[in-house]
């Protein structure tokens, strides 16, 4: 499949270059659940939100170009399918304190080139938590090859 090039009134060229941040939904009042989680659990620091933004409730957290932003959300239900893939160092060591802190990582299909294991923030949001594999072939968070077990 080949994509044009989409271009604006100007005729300028334009493209997306990435993904600025990434914002989940969250229950009113889960804030200090969110700090446990994306901040204790997964390590990523919260900042503080602008102020015209902060009455809104809810928290971000970011290290670099890694953002992710909690919004509150009055008639919330958790993303079960849709999520945020994380890319992590050691994910064998972030599992074992995920599951130490109530947070039960799971594995499901392998996918080439990857550890990786899924586990839920305290709201039932999906995550995917992925660490690049020097094998090459599709491995779960033990480091047994696919389809080992």
């Amino acid at each position: 499949m080949i994509a044009a090039e989409p271009t604006h009134g100007s005729g300028r060229t334009m493209h997306i270059e990435r993904i600025e941040h990434v914002q989940l939904a969250m229950p009113p009042g889960g804030e200090a659940r969110a700090r446990e989680f994306y901040g204790r659990a997964l390590g990523i620091p919260e900042v503080p939100k602008p102020p015209h933004l902060a009455s809104r409730g809810g928290c971000w957290f970011e290290r670099g170009e890694l953002k992710i932003h909690l919004g509150v959300d009055p008639d919330f239900r958790p993303a079960r399918k849709a999520h945020a893939a994380l890319l992590v160092r050691d994910l064998r060591t972030l599992a074992t304190t995920l599951g130490s802190l109530g947070y039960a990582p799971r594995e499901e299909q392998p996918l080439q080139g990857y550890l990786r294991v899924y586990v839920d923030d305290p709201f039932g949001n999906r995550l995917e938590l992925l660490e690049r594999s020097a094998q090459g072939a599709g491995v779960d968070a033990r480091g047994a090859a696919a389809g080992s077990r």
